[in-house]
């Protein structure tokens, strides 16, 4: 976008809302703003109208609102964590269930003249979840 920007490709950037734009803080969000008002191109926010480029205290606004979106990804990834921490506390594994393969099916299959795609069909897993059982039975 800043590339396009600075070649005037565009005016004006409207966004839904600043958070959309960036959760990256105060200082990293004003330096955005900033780059595309030097590059002339102007913003906006869809969702927020008192949020453009154009305002008296827009300065005030961003950092406000910049804040704000930070501080919800903080609160976002925090509550992530603790999640995963109880999950964890109660004993359940998380993530996707491990194929149970038995590498003597594939040996199987293969001496039957099979490719790696038809022993995966077969066994309804991917090629690659073949590949890999391969290289660990080796």
């Amino acid at each position: 976008m800043f590339e396009d920007a600075a070649k005037r490709r565009f005016d004006l950037v409207l966004f839904w809302s600043l958070d959309r734009l960036s959760r990256e803080g105060v200082l990293e969000t004003l330096q955005h703003l900033n780059r595309l008002t030097s590059y002339g191109v102007a913003y906006k926010s869809f969702t927020e109208q008192y949020f453009d480029s154009c305002g008296v205290f827009k300065d005030a606004v961003i950092a406000i609102m910049a804040t704000v979106a930070k501080q919800e990804r903080v609160k976002r990834s925090e509550r992530t964590k603790a999640g995963l921490a109880r999950v964890r506390a109660e004993g359940r594994t998380l993530g996707r269930p491990r194929l149970e393969l038995q590498s003597a099916q594939i040996a199987r299959l293969r001496s039957q003249g099979l490719s790696l795609r038809a022993i995966g069909r077969e066994l309804g897993v991917s090629e690659g979840s073949i590949r890999r059982m391969l290289s660990v039975a080796a």
